[in-house]
């Protein structure tokens, strides 16, 4: 074979070569590296063609593409040249035309030196004044490290786009236009897939869960392991309300792949369900539910279950809402940005006139696509969604920055001051590092705004980064897969996830060395704090919405059970002290919790003593039993090690057996999800 020109190495690359061909590339490294490279780009460019919209060439830019072929008529090109000039009317046609956020209308393309602009061809967004009736014409001799779309500089576009003609900055779209067509239409074929492939098409859309394009994120965490009370006395831990972690592990089930076992959050499972707890009475904010019974998967060992439930609200607070909305590349499929529009459709039927709304959109740059505006404006606030289109590369950062300013400039004194983030948390400009974007988020958050974090989509999903923001952003986390999940989030749950009733929330569990050898909380990993941290009020720790139900679940080996902890030599200076009457009252463990009032400083504490009453597991609750086969179900699926006699059968039969009233049949659905992991 003669190299990268030979069209047979293409041929092998895209799985069309005979025998022979793939003998003599898998015999030669050099051969076998090219056959990868041309394989990828083919792959990318299936990918373009699969998403982008494809509209009609204009004459100009026709006459072009005919021109380069004529150049190159009588000689045979090599099949490299084909991919280019494809990788070159890809970018032609899609980097040519602009789209507009308020406006699927294509902008006009202008040639340099233009003297005169012909008026907008598009309505302009609420926030951008109507344009001048003249603007500065663009610059006539531009080089061509300068070309962007129809030859306009950099400069000239920003003219253009400051005066209402363009939409916001593209700079995928710029990338493919300047690789795109000066390497692939003039000659520089290899230039055209460099350019118009590698540098404008990866923030174009399909991102599947597996395979190359898989860049899904998520955080390792070791499962928590059992501790000795007697080295251990005292378990502290931040509240969770978040329960994206379940929706996403439906996600693969649906598509008929196992969950990957750092995506399986079992707190996040067990807190999607809403329980049977009683709220609190009087005045308190917080109620306590507590059961105490054999551990299914391991029958020597005792499960207790804390359910705490929170105050409801007869009327929400006025509402002071900043829609956050990634609009970048990456958010073109229909599972990211068409089910963020129906998302917030959903919610806008849940405002008031006392809400304000406003929205802030990002991609390359980010910018106000709706002022604020009253509740009972539904038509104007759903005329601004539909007109969000997606494209771009993807500033996080910049409009995270952008909608706070918002929020803090029309901020409610006792009322709801919350962005609502919808991404797919692939941030690739700007602000970008986690380490920045913690400090971001950690001041606003001072603010007294509040964050909403809603992801979207898979392949290139940022698990990790969407649920670091909503912890530091004093907010809670929700992953949407489905239109159902919307509902469930943003419309049946609308004060939970909107109205935060207290902050800082902590809890801190005293174990009884008399009744218990040792013990592990199931699932909170990222949570964990220090014994001292408890009372420690610059500590942050998790919001609770109104009405919100926690549930925590504690595995304990009892008193003379087999041993856990710390190797440790005897001390030569401490012995075991006493045990005091609390100690020999019976009680099994007593349960502390610290809060603070939403625009508090200062934290208040609740406590209650728990004792073990001996119940047998079929005596429990129905929530009691539930909330134990999801929380097996999720130990399988993380195959942890302390899963212990946990199979998918027992899950089901503990699911059956607590299935009860079912009212949104989100349980049913659970049952579903195990039978399709039994599948698997």
């Amino acid at each position: 074979m003669t190299g990268i020109d030979d069209p047979r190495l293409t041929a092998h690359a895209v799985g069309e070569g005979d025998e022979g061909t793939k003998a003599a590339v898998e015999a030669s490294e050099v051969l076998t590296q090219e056959a990868e490279e041309i394989a990828d780009a083919a792959r990318l460019l299936s990918a373009a063609f699969d998403v982008e919209p494809v509209p009609a060439l204009l004459p100009e830019q026709r006459e072009a593409i005919e021109k380069a072929a004529m150049h190159r008529r009588g000689s045979r090109l090599p099949a490299q040249a084909y991919l280019g000039l494809a990788a070159a009317l890809t970018v032609v046609v899609t980097g040519s035309v602009y789209y507009s956020i308020r406006s699927r209308q294509p902008m006009a393309v202008f040639a340099p030196g233009t003297s005169e602009l012909p008026p907008p061809k598009y309505e302009p967004a609420v926030s951008i004044p109507a344009a001048p009736s003249a603007v500065p014409p663009p610059s006539g001799n531009v080089p061509r490290s300068e070309l962007r779309v129809g030859g306009l500089s950099k400069a000239d576009a920003e003219k253009l786009r400051a005066n209402g003609y363009l939409g916001p900055a593209n700079e995928s779209v710029d990338l493919a236009v300047e690789g795109g067509v000066a390497g692939g239409v003039e000659g520089g074929v290899a230039g055209g897939v460099v350019g118009g492939v590698v540098g404008g098409l990866p923030d174009v859309g399909v991102r599947q869960p597996s395979g190359p394009f898989n860049r899904e994120a998520y955080a390792y965490r070791a499962d928590n392991d059992f501790l000795a009370v007697d080295q251990n006395p005292l378990s502290t831990f931040s509240i969770d309300v978040d329960t994206a972690s379940y929706s996403n592990v439906r996600r693969f089930l649906n598509a008929g792949q196992r969950p990957p076992a750092d995506a399986v959050r079992i707190e996040e499972m067990v807190n999607y369900f809403p329980y049977d707890y009683a709220p609190p009475e009087g005045g308190a904010p917080f109620a306590a539910h507590i059961e105490v019974a054999p551990a299914p998967w391991n029958k020597a060992h005792r499960l207790v279950r804390i359910g705490l439930k929170t105050r409801d609200l007869d009327t929400r607070p006025d509402g002071n809402l900043v829609f956050l909305i990634d609009v970048s590349g990456s958010m073109q499929p229909e599972n990211k940005l068409p089910l963020v529009k129906q998302a917030l459709r959903l919610l806008v039927d849940r405002l008031t006139e006392r809400d304000r709304v406003a929205m802030v959109v990002y991609a390359g740059s980010a910018g106000l696509v709706l002022p604020p505006t009253r509740g009972s404006e539904r038509a104007a606030i759903v005329r601004a969604i539909d007109h969000i289109e997606a494209g771009g590369s993807t500033n996080g950062g910049q409009g995270i920055q952008l909608a706070y300013e918002l929020a803090q400039r029309h901020f409610i004194a006792g009322g709801v001051n919350r962005v609502i983030l919808a991404t797919d948390g692939d941030f690739n400009v700007g602000t970008t590092d986690e380490g920045s974007l913690v400090r971001l988020i950690e001041e606003k958050a001072k603010t007294g705004v509040f964050l909403s974090v809603f992801g979207f989509g898979m392949g290139n999903y940022q698990d990790q980064r969407l649920e670091m923001l909503a912890d530091k952003g004093n907010g809670n986390y929700g992953y949407i897969d489905t239109v159902h999940e919307a509902r469930k989030a943003l419309v049946e749950q609308t004060n939970s996830t909107l109205v935060t009733v207290a902050k800082d929330v902590k809890i801190q569990v005293e174990l009884n060395p008399a009744r218990v050898q040792s013990y592990r909380l199931i699932g909170y990993e990222n949570r964990l704090l220090r014994p001292e941290d408890f009372k420690d009020d610059t500590k942050d720790a998790g919001e609770v919405g109104a009405g919100h139900a926690v549930t925590a679940l504690y595995e304990i080996v009892p008193a003379g059970g087999e041993k856990a902890g710390r190797d440790i030599d005897p001390l030569a200076y401490q012995t075991k002290g006493g045990l005091t009457d609390a100690a020999k009252s019976g009680e099994l463990l007593r349960l502390k919790l610290r809060y603070k009032d939403p625009e508090g400083e200062e934290s208040r504490p609740m406590e209650w003593p728990v004792a073990d009453r001996d119940t047998a597991l079929d005596q429990t609750s129905r929530d009691f039993r539930f909330a134990a086969a999801v929380a097996a179900f999720g130990m399988i699926l993380r195959d942890s090690p302390h899963k212990g006699s946990a199979t998918l059968d027992g899950v089901l039969q503990l699911a059956e057996a607590g299935r009860g009233v079912d009212r949104f049949g989100y349980r049913a659905e659970f049952i579903t999800l195990v039978h399709k992991a039994k599948g698997l």
